[in-house]
């Protein structure tokens, strides 16, 4: 057996904790993560979901808008407030208000039910996917005051370890490893959703929410610029917080 095939057969399951109140919806999507290879269980409301998140520590969410008890966006809240498990959120309202609260939530991702299995499947295994660092990508990388460490994915500022998200730490790292280029928001996408066609607020949410973290005054970005009609530039000597 070839060592590619020894790495795959010690790949551990990922495992998927679905929050969704709508029996049928749930048992559906639950059977399409097993086809699929994946560990999956139900939670049917909000604040079950966050005791199961804490107790179980899942891979990713797949976490319904929509809940009795605490809806999707404060389970959403909560949940990120202690652990950077990517969430994909389900939500039937498709208008684009809606998707923008999902993502400052602290959403990685979402998608608009009605939905297509194939869909579903593709962004789950996309969103794994960045979780877990291909060894090319292990090379410390210092810009600035910045230091990423996509082995361990964690990157520091000024020596402090920065809070992120899985979407956040991937467009962070990918800024981070292309300096002073600037990139259109459809690039952004193609680069770190893996998306061709998607919804551009989705980057420019993100953007909103790294500039939070980094940047020591938000509405006057230094570090990650808006190159007004084009798109978004990182740059690595500007001064940010610390």
């Amino acid at each position: 057996m070839s060592l590619a095939s020894d790495a795959a057969v010690a790949a551990p399951p990922r495992s998927v904790l679905v929050v969704e109140d709508d029996p049928i919806v749930a048992e559906v999507v639950v059977s399409y993560l097993r086809r699929g290879g994946h560990l999956a269980g139900i939670a049917t409301d909000g604040l079950t979901a966050v005791v199961r998140v804490l107790d179980e520590r899942p891979d990713l969410i797949l976490l319904d808008r929509m809940l009795p008890g605490i809806d999707g966006l404060e389970v959403c809240r909560r949940i990120r407030a202690v652990t950077d498990v990517p969430i994909i959120m389900l939500t039937a309202l498709g208008e684009e208000h809606d998707r923008i609260t999902g993502l400052e939530a602290g959403a990685d991702d979402y998608l608009v039910k009605p939905f297509s299995p194939r869909e579903l499947m593709l962004r789950v295994d996309a969103v794994l996917r960045r979780t877990t660092t291909p060894f090319e990508l292990q090379a410390v990388v210092m810009q600035g005051g910045f230091r990423l460490d996509a082995s361990a994915r964690e990157i520091t500022l000024e020596g402090e370890p920065l809070t992120l998200t899985v979407r956040e730490f991937d467009l962070l790292a990918f800024l981070i490893r292309h300096p002073d280029r600037v990139f259109r928001r459809e690039e952004l996408l193609r680069a770190v959703w893996g998306w061709e066609v998607g919804d551009l607020s989705t980057v420019t949410v993100h953007v909103r929410r790294l500039r939070e973290k980094v940047e020591q005054d938000a509405g006057a970005p230094v570090c990650l610029v808006t190159v007004w009609g084009v798109g978004y530039r990182f740059v690595p000597g500007a001064s940010a917080v610390s």
